[in-house]
């Protein structure tokens, strides 16, 4: 499988199933998307994340041929079968995949389908995020307690990643923008991202780690 990213600003998702999964992955899409998650009961942060304007809880329990009327009622770019019954989260998947929507059935990993998964039928994974940086990583649902574990050391691992990008892309814009030839600015953008002083300087701040930035591109561009 071959991650990607999407963006579902201004979609809607449909979940089936309020429990913990279903609860965390309606958690997740909240940000960007219009969620509706279809339970007879709801859990706890369901019902907090329900507070807001992205979420609607729907207290209802579907068999597996009602699934199809609320995928074309709703009409979702993306539908996720987290029940704990497997007729039902399966014929989510199926009615999903016909309506040409993308579906993530939570209850099957990669591994378990052993590359039988169509192009619709994706994966949700762990994420870290610092700013516009972002990392994604996935076990195959093997071992979600290794996701968390990873993900738990990759946070520490990309702290002020997002400070570097906004600068680095800023700095790259200016240099194209005074005429310095493609060679030296990906040189000049390459020292400063490797620069352990900037990494250094913009855990002070903005400012401290522009200056340290424009002392490592003037070096090189002056060499």
């Amino acid at each position: 499988m071959i991650p990607l990213y999407h963006d579902f600003t201004g979609e809607r998702v449909l979940v089936f199933g309020g429990g913990t999964v279903g609860s965390r992955k309606a958690s997740r899409f909240a940000d960007e998307a219009r969620v509706v998650v279809v339970s007879p009961a709801f859990d706890d942060r369901l019902a907090a994340l329900a507070e807001g304007e992205s979420v609607e809880l729907v207290r209802s329990a579907p068999d597996p041929d009602a699934v199809r009327d609320w995928i074309d009622r709703v009409d979702p770019a993306l539908v996720v079968a987290a029940t704990d019954d497997a007729a039902i989260n399966a014929a989510a998947e199926a009615a999903a995949l016909d309506a040409d929507a993308l579906a993530n059935r939570t209850d099957v990993s990669a591994a378990d389908r052993s590359g039988g998964r169509g192009a619709g039928s994706v994966v949700v994974p762990a994420t870290v995020e610092d700013g516009p940086v972002g990392v994604a990583l996935s076990t195959g649902g093997a071992s979600p307690a290794l996701a968390k574990a990873l993900r738990e050391r990759i946070e520490t691992e990309i702290d002020g990643a997002g400070a570097m990008a906004e600068l680095s892309g800023t700095l790259r814009a200016e240099l194209k923008g005074r005429g310095v030839a493609p060679e030296k600015r990906r040189e000049a953008i390459r020292r400063v991202v490797r620069s352990e002083g900037v990494w250094k300087a913009l855990q002070k701040g903005d400012s401290y780690g522009r200056q340290e930035a424009d002392s490592v591109i003037e070096e090189v561009l002056t060499r």
